[in-house]
């Protein structure tokens, strides 16, 4: 007599009844999402920055409080003023006051 046949219709489980894996269902509840965080800049408001580096299109690249400001035809090194005309999630564009 083989093993298997005495216990019956066990084959291919092993000692593995009764113990399952126990995946913690409540892992995605437990990782709250907060809602999506105040940008330091607004669309028509002025800003002073300085503008430290440039993109691939030459657009000037600057920063309000961590944020990142796009500005039209922006050269490193200007200290100036600028007018947020847009702002996505993670960035806004600016034009240069004059």
């Amino acid at each position: 007599m083989s093993y298997n046949r005495e216990r019956g219709n066990s084959r291919g489980r092993g000692n593995s009844r009764g113990r399952r894996r126990s995946y913690d269902s409540d892992a995605p509840k437990r990782l709250k999402r907060q809602g999506p965080l105040p940008k330091p800049v607004e669309v028509g408001k002025t800003y002073d920055v300085d503008i430290n580096e440039i993109t691939g299109k030459g657009d000037g690249i600057a920063r309000v409080q961590g944020f990142i400001v796009f500005i039209e035809n922006g050269k490193i090194g200007n200290k100036i003023k600028v007018k947020v005309t847009e702002v996505a999630d993670r960035f806004a564009k600016a034009t240069i006051e004059v």
